[in-house]
């Protein structure tokens, strides 16, 4: 059995922020039991018996947690390599050596546009210029810098911006990543899906980026799903390289993978083994043969492993069901016809588009 390298310690929901295209779950008030510190601590050893490398501390934001200074040392004692995933809301230079003294190695920052004004109408609050000041002081505490920006209808057309902005902070990595449609991104689809000309310009700005900036700034480019001809492999596939723990202790085989129907496994209950080896979601999608038609005698059935399993039950119902992404699905019209509506002449206007959605957010 394959053993996971990499957990997303998602350490609570709480955020300052209110980003439409958020795919944290939509019923947060089962997540205000947080793990204590010794639960975490616990986590985290089973985590590096288990096999985990790489220990990526998430939320909401993770700065919210009074003991992260605490987590990120206990991580580096058992020898796992910590990325902070954060709006920088709350970073202080203060807490910002303590976690450098911590042992804290990469800072993950996520930005919403290049310009102050869109950055912080996406975001819900006054943000941006923190998040500028924020990975200044990154760079001057001599951290790796990872700039995380998701890109959707209203700021991929600023995507060459973008990554000026990148350059000028001096960031080692950027992840353009199109919105994946889980969460409050998927109730908000209509005000965020780019149209295909959108994307093919943003494709076209990235290709040039990478040339002109190949081995001073990786990029990295996540297309969107709905525009694939065939899926991406949920997570390199299901229960196969990563799984999360939740603010309250569940343990999934993805981040959006709460929203299954499935039977939860719990950290505060099994041992992370266990979990990984035994349980039912993480067992329930391994391997092919579980695959329904057309995937069982599709020839990347173990390249994409038919795809996600969370955005087949959002869009279908049926977790099981081939991913709608996939041109070959019974139920490629569902995306087909999202994509349709997409790319109609007639869109609601952008600041409209993103009051509706930051209304439904703080909502």
């Amino acid at each position: 059995m394959n053993r996971p390298y990499g957990m997303l310690a998602e350490l609570t929901y709480e955020c300052p922020l209110h980003c439409p295209y958020c795919s944290n779950p939509l019923n947060l008030a089962e997540y205000n039991e947080e793990l204590s510190t010794e639960d975490w601590q616990r986590v985290m050893s089973q985590a590096r018996e288990l096999g985990v490398l790489q220990l990526h501390l998430s939320g909401g934001e993770p700065l919210r947690r009074r003991d992260l200074v605490e987590l990120v040392s206990s991580a580096r004692d058992i020898g796992l390599y910590t990325n902070l995933i954060t709006s920088t809301v709350g970073l202080s230079r203060g807490r910002a050596e303590q976690l450098k003294d911590a042992g804290l190695d990469h800072i993950q920052i996520s930005i919403q546009a290049d310009e102050q004004g869109l950055s912080d109408r996406i975001a819900g609050t006054p943000a941006y210029d923190r998040k500028i000041e924020a990975a200044h002081m990154v760079k001057e505490l001599d951290w790796p810098l990872t700039l995380n920006v998701v890109l959707h209808r209203h700021n991929i057309d600023r995507v060459g911006h973008i990554l000026e902005l990148a350059e000028e902070l001096g960031a080692d990595q950027i992840e353009l990543a199109n919105t994946q449609y889980h969460g409050w991104a998927m109730r908000n689809r209509a005000a965020l899906l780019p149209s295909r000309t959108q994307l093919e310009d943003a494709e076209e700005i990235v290709r040039a980026a990478r040339r002109r900036l190949k081995g001073k700034m990786e990029i990295i480019y996540v297309i969107p799903d709905y525009y694939s001809k065939y899926p991406k492999p949920c997570m390199g596939g299901w229960g196969k390289q990563q799984l999360t723990v939740t603010p309250n202790g569940n343990a999934l085989p993805c981040p959006a993978a709460h929203q299954l129907d499935l039977p939860r496994a719990s950290v505060r209950e099994h041992s992370l083994e266990w979990i990984w080896e035994e349980s039912t979601i993480f067992n329930r999608f391994r391997g092919t043969e579980w695959m329904p038609e057309p995937c069982q005698s599709c020839d990347r059935r173990e390249i994409d492993f038919g795809g996600c399993r969370c955005q087949a039950f959002q869009l279908t119902g049926d977790a099981a069901r081939t991913d709608p992404v996939c041109h070959l699905s019974p139920d490629h019209e569902i995306v087909a016809k999202a994509v349709r509506e997409a790319n109609e002449d007639a869109q609601p206007d952008e600041a409209e588009l993103i009051h509706r959605a930051n209304a439904a957010r703080r909502a």
